[in-house]
């Protein structure tokens, strides 16, 4: 399954902007209950303003939420920011650490969040289990677990380590594209040969092929048998939801 996945999506890849571990740690707390489309437009004004862990901590207050204000919760994210610019300062010389251990002591960072840093700014593997991570795994009986961590062990289990970062990539593509919570495309599911929920959405190729999102779209009909020339007209925009911790999520929850 991870094989047919890779081929479904040779581009997974995070969905955030960024350039250093310090932004994406940034753009992953904001994302929060937030689409990585908005957060996307917010962060480049961002981080022409704050470009250091000390100038999150030393943020005027009214100026950092006007700035974040888009993304929601935007008083619970700048606290967040604003205590992580200042635990970085005191506990790290200003540089954000590379380990899980360290990472997760930081104000708005829980292991979610931490495994994102991880796998995309420091190339060190990391499942990460967002909400599309959780119910896929499940629905394929990879695993029954239903704790966040006890998810990431179990999984980590199957799949080489070298995998675990690119792995998640390609999960969470997947159920913000096909794998729809209510809905799944199951008809033109590259899976749906090794999937036992097949049949959990419509089995019509017609009817499961409307259910495609994404950019994605006629590469993931084509591999169905979806001619080219109708893939292209079931094509629709994908909103790629949050990975993040909830907003106020205390730091180091397992979510």
């Amino acid at each position: 399954m991870n094989r047919v996945l890779a081929e479904a999506y040779p581009d997974a890849h995070c969905e955030l902007d960024f350039r250093t571990p310090l932004e994406l740690a940034v753009a992953t707390i904001l994302s929060a209950q937030c689409t990585d489309k908005r957060v996307n437009e917010v962060t480049p004004a961002l981080f022409a303003r704050y470009r250091t862990a000390a100038d999150y901590a030393g943020a005027n207050r009214t100026e950092l939420e006007e700035l974040i204000r888009p993304t929601g919760f935007f008083r619970n994210k700048a606290n967040s920011l604003m205590g992580l610019g200042a635990a970085v300062e005191e506990k790290f010389g200003g540089v954000l650490p590379n380990t899980l251990e360290q990472l997760v002591t930081l104000p708005g960072i829980g292991r979610k969040t931490a495994n994102v840093i991880l796998g995309n700014a420091f190339g060190v593997p990391g499942i990460t289990v967002d909400t599309h991570f959780g119910r896929l795994v499940r629905r394929w009986g990879w695993t029954e677990e239903e704790d966040p961590v006890k998810v990431e062990h179990a999984v980590g289990a199957l799949v080489p380590k070298s995998e675990w970062t690119i792995l998640s990539h390609r999960v969470i593509f997947h159920g913000r594209r096909m794998c729809h919570s209510r809905n799944p495309a199951c008809g033109v599911c590259p899976l749906a040969e090794d999937c036992p929920s097949f049949g959990a959405g419509p089995v019509d190729p017609d009817k499961a092929a409307t259910l495609v999102k994404g950019p994605e779209a006629a590469h993931l009909l084509a591999m169905a048998g979806v001619p080219v020339s109708t893939a292209k007209a079931f094509t629709r925009p994908v909103v790629a939801q949050s990975v993040a911790e909830p907003a106020g999520a205390p730091p180091g929850a397992p979510r």
